[in-house]
């Protein structure tokens, strides 16, 4: 029997209106890991964009530990005044340390 790899998880709690968006954003990294053969491993959840802890312990583990992947609900869970700055400045941050970064789901953009 082989063992999947693992997947860890990043959502912004800030980036969502209610408990239930956080339900189906947490859901989402789910069955995104499922449906792409990892494990979900800790799944990190920012509270407060100011400090940040969440990502700082979701970069420490990636730094320590074999976990070369991460996944987040839309890639707008990264940034919006989080320690890199933009989405790009801290896929960058864990691409640094050979994680790659995954969506989950993306933002469909429809026109009016």
């Amino acid at each position: 029997m082989t063992t999947r790899p693992t997947l860890l998880g990043y959502v912004r709690a800030d980036a969502l209106s209610c408990a239930e968006e956080l339900a189906a954003a947490t859901d989402s990294l789910v069955a995104f890991a499922s449906a792409e053969g990892f494990t979900l491993g800790t799944v990190y959840t920012e509270r407060d964009a100011a400090e940040s802890a969440a990502f700082h312990a979701l970069l420490d583990e990636v730094k320590r530990s074999e976990v070369r992947a991460v996944v987040v609900p839309t890639m707008n869970h990264l940034g919006l005044g989080a320690p890199g700055g933009t989405p790009a400045e801290m896929r960058q941050h864990l691409e640094f340390h050979h994680a790659q970064v995954w969506a989950a789901r993306t933002i469909e953009h429809r026109t009016p």
